[in-house]
């Protein structure tokens, strides 16, 4: 090959290696996901004479907390204070038992929430359904269901969901997936 031939290809080389860089670093800031801004503070002046009162607790200590827990907390006494005295007793029930959880039991549910959010609405609303129905029998119904449930084999078990979703298909109702 000829001196003009090598140059050309270490040019078109040199060209193409520049390329490269400025594509994989311009991909690179593309692929940068924008800066989030982090929220504001939350004046304790700016709460309600209410929310001080339900976050008195936190009032010493308020302007060192970070704006993320400042606002998660905001949020949650707002939802408190919209709710009926039945709901809040309600919450009060649910919130002692998580505390009687066990750390395993609170993250298996934790990764049964996050499983839940990842349903359709079509699904979470199915899940929700089938919820109210067991909750509606009775205690002895819903051991019974349970026991069977545990003591069926892998194969029963397939032939049990079979049967309900040949129930749900009878009656209109779309299967679960």
């Amino acid at each position: 090959m000829s001196q003009s031939t090598y140059s050309r290809r270490a040019a078109l080389a040199a060209i193409f290696a520049v390329g490269v860089q400025l594509a994989v670093a311009g991909r690179a800031r593309a692929e940068t996901p924008p800066a989030v801004e982090a929220p504001a503070p939350t004046a304790w002046s700016s709460l309600s004479a209410e929310e001080q009162k339900a976050l008195g607790r936190y009032s010493d200590k308020w302007d060192s907390m970070p704006a993320e827990q400042q606002q998660r907390l905001v949020r949650g006494t707002r939802r408190w204070l919209a709710m009926s005295p039945e709901q809040r007793q309600k919450a009060q029930e649910r919130f002692a038992r998580w505390k009687d959880l066990s750390p395993e039991q609170k993250e298996l549910a934790r990764k049964r929430w996050h499983k839940y959010r990842e349903l359709t609405p079509e699904q979470q609303a199915r899940v929700r359904e089938d919820y109210h129905r067991f909750k509606r029998l009775t205690p002895e119904q819903r051991q019974k269901l349970r026991e069977r449930w545990q003591n069926a084999s892998p194969e029963e078990r397939q032939k049990m969901l079979e049967r309900r979703r040949q129930r749900m298909q009878r009656q209109g109702r779309p299967p679960p997936q």
